[in-house]
């Protein structure tokens, strides 16, 4: 019962929207009508500015490593990757927002966080550096999931494998339209100098 239980908060707890909470409760505005319409960071770094996109992201790290915990909060012998699992799922498709929710890349760094604060060093590290040799988001973040893969795969931890290999493929996948715009040239690029909130018609 109590492992049931855990898999339930972590879903719930991945599922909370905080991009759309921000975004009404800070700015009297449903991000989803904007922008790429995604409840992710990245979607409230462009839409809202710097301050409401820290505030999501970490919002967002914070949940999956939360959900991770569960099980050693509640001496549950359920793997903390798994349960972070969940709770990205939970991110992807959140109950509370007609499951419509954002990418998974935070949420699955917030997992690894917990499990292995090395590789989200790691990954943080190589996030920002393929973000400022490509300016490209979403190539960032496939480009990270591959590293965060071959680390796991280096390290020979085959629970981490089997969980970090699963949360990449469903990173890239949810990148999947994006992909189709980088080969076309069409995916918005971040500017570096332009990190203003923006006005909300």
């Amino acid at each position: 019962m109590v492992d049931i239980i855990i898999l339930i908060l972590a879903y719930l707890i991945g599922a909370i929207p905080f991009a759309l909470v921000v975004g009404k409760i800070g700015y009297g505005i449903d991000i989803r009508q904007h922008g790429s319409g995604n409840l992710g960071g990245t979607n409230t770094f462009r839409t809202l500015g710097v301050k409401a996109g820290l505030i999501v992201t970490i919002c967002d790290i914070l949940k999956g490593t939360l959900a991770a915990s569960l099980s050693v909060i509640f001496a549950s012998e359920i793997h903390p990757l798994l349960a972070g699992a969940v709770a990205v799922v939970g991110h992807v498709y959140p109950v509370f927002a007609k499951f419509r929710g954002g990418k998974a890349v935070a949420t699955s760094g917030g997992v690894l966080l917990f499990v292995s604060p090395l590789l989200f060093v790691i990954m943080l590290f190589c996030f920002f550096l393929f973000l400022f040799l490509t300016k490209y988001v979403s190539l960032s973040s496939m480009l990270t999931a591959v590293v965060a893969t071959t680390y796991s795969i280096v390290l020979g931890d085959l629970p981490l494998i089997i969980a970090v290999s699963l949360l990449s493929a469903f990173v890239i996948f949810k990148h999947r339209t994006n992909i189709g715009r980088i080969i076309n040239k069409t995916e918005p690029k971040i500017t570096w100098l332009n990190l203003k909130k923006k006005h909300i018609n």
